[in-house]
């Protein structure tokens, strides 16, 4: 990969004779506080190692001792690089108070970077001193306009959501135009139905599928299931598909 440390950007003059651009610079010590997955541990370091960053990372109890032994194989891989090893650090304690102290140390950490469940983003949003880099929930949508090419948009939906459902990019609600839903639901739903995904659906989307599947509520298209759950409606076209994601959903980019 290409250094990013340096490269400089949207070059351009003021009135005044003035030129302005954007440069990247590292942002220095950066703590990452993350939940059960180790490989999160090699993927964060890395990152920080690119972007000439230090990290401090604090994952969750029950990888301790992985993240501890992939630190020291990060570690003596910084050392062979003639970089310092000291770069990266793994918090060695499953005391949770050791958040606590991380997020509020804003003389030596100068981002907190959470990844994970809505109480640890919740948590460290409230009780840092330091600027925080988050996410929060994840009610994706896919929306299948009247125009699509079916054959492209069936393994994407599928995909869409079955690739991995606790991760906050999982597709959560389905929405499909009216004028081409009683050709593309009953397709998609037998895919679901092969993966044991429960489908809640609006009044249209069950009259065209079936009392088997589930009515959706209110609550189901503000929900971020993290399982085999999908909620599907039938809109009217994109501006209402539109309308339906700007009330419901997460507004990630």
């Amino acid at each position: 990969l290409v250094d990013p440390i340096g490269e400089i950007t949207d070059l351009a003059y003021r009135p005044t004779g003035i030129q302005i651009g954007k440069m990247r610079v590292p942002l220095g010590v950066v703590g990452m506080i993350y939940e059960s997955r180790p490989n999160v541990t090699l993927e964060a370091a890395s990152l920080a190692i690119k972007s000439g960053n230090a990290i401090i990372l604090r994952g969750g109890s029950e990888a301790l001792e992985s993240n501890k032994a992939i630190a020291e194989a990060i570690k003596h891989g910084l050392k062979v690089a003639g970089l310092p090893e000291d770069s990266v650090q793994v918090i060695n304690t499953s005391d949770r108070a050791a958040v606590g102290h991380l997020i509020t140390m804003a003389e030596y950490v100068d981002v907190i970077v959470p990844r994970g469940g809505k109480s640890l983003i919740e948590r460290v949003t409230n009780e840092a001193r330091i600027p925080v880099i988050k996410h929060l929930d994840g009610n994706c949508h896919v929306f299948v306009e009247a125009q699509a090419d079916l054959q492209k948009a069936l393994p994407i939906t599928l995909n869409a959501k079955t690739h991995r459902y606790g991760v906050c990019n999982a597709m959560e609600t389905l929405l499909v135009d009216e004028k081409i839903a009683d050709v593309f639901l009953p397709r998609i739903a037998e895919l679901y139905a092969e993966k044991q995904v429960e489908l809640r659906g609006c009044p249209e989307t069950r009259r065209i599928l079936g009392a088997s599947v589930k009515p959706a509520t209110e609550e189901d298209w503000y929900t971020e299931y993290l399982g085999p759950i999908l909620a599907v409606k039938v809109v009217s076209g994109i501006d209402e598909a539109i309308d339906h994601i700007n009330k419901y959903g997460s507004h990630h980019t």
